[in-house]
């Protein structure tokens, strides 16, 4: 597989706030487990935080690449010759495109811990997808790769 002339990848990453709060659900669980003795509390803090763990880095899992000649964000796997322009949304733009803006048949890969996001047309008449939304945090360099790798497969 060849490189991209800009390649690109981020992971969309849980804020460090989560971990804190997969932190206190294990001490809820401990706090459940209380009456039962000291080593059903140490039960419940282990497993309680490590079940909210799991839990915290799966939805944060997915990443957004720009590989050869192909954009991939979480499942969707997609040419960078079936794209078209890429818009650069801010916190404002990028909420009314999830929300009023937002087309049912879009692809969505949305994460409401990132304000900003890209904008992508989809231009494949095959294809009945109108627009990649792709939150992310640098959807500037995200813009510029795609460009890039769709010049050098041009």
């Amino acid at each position: 597989m060849q490189l991209s002339a800009a390649p690109y990848e981020e992971r969309l990453t849980a804020p460090r706030s989560w971990w804190l709060i997969s932190f206190l659900v294990g001490v809820s669980f401990a706090l459940i487990l209380l009456p039962f003795g000291t080593l059903p509390l140490l039960g419940g803090l282990v497993g309680g935080t490590a079940a909210a763990a799991v839990v915290t880095s799966a939805y944060g899992s997915p990443r957004i690449r720009v590989v050869g000649d192909s954009l991939v964000a979480g499942d969707a796997k997609i040419p960078v010759s079936a794209l078209g322009a890429a818009e650069v949304l801010d916190g404002e733009e990028a909420r009314a495109w999830r929300t009023y803006k937002a087309d049912t048949r879009a692809f969505l890969l949305l994460r409401a811990y990132i304000p900003t996001a890209l904008r992508v047309e989809v231009t494949d008449p095959q294809d009945p997808t109108p627009y990649l939304y792709l939150s992310t945090r640098e959807p500037e360099k995200l813009a510029a790769a795609i460009e890039a790798a769709r010049a050098a497969h041009l």
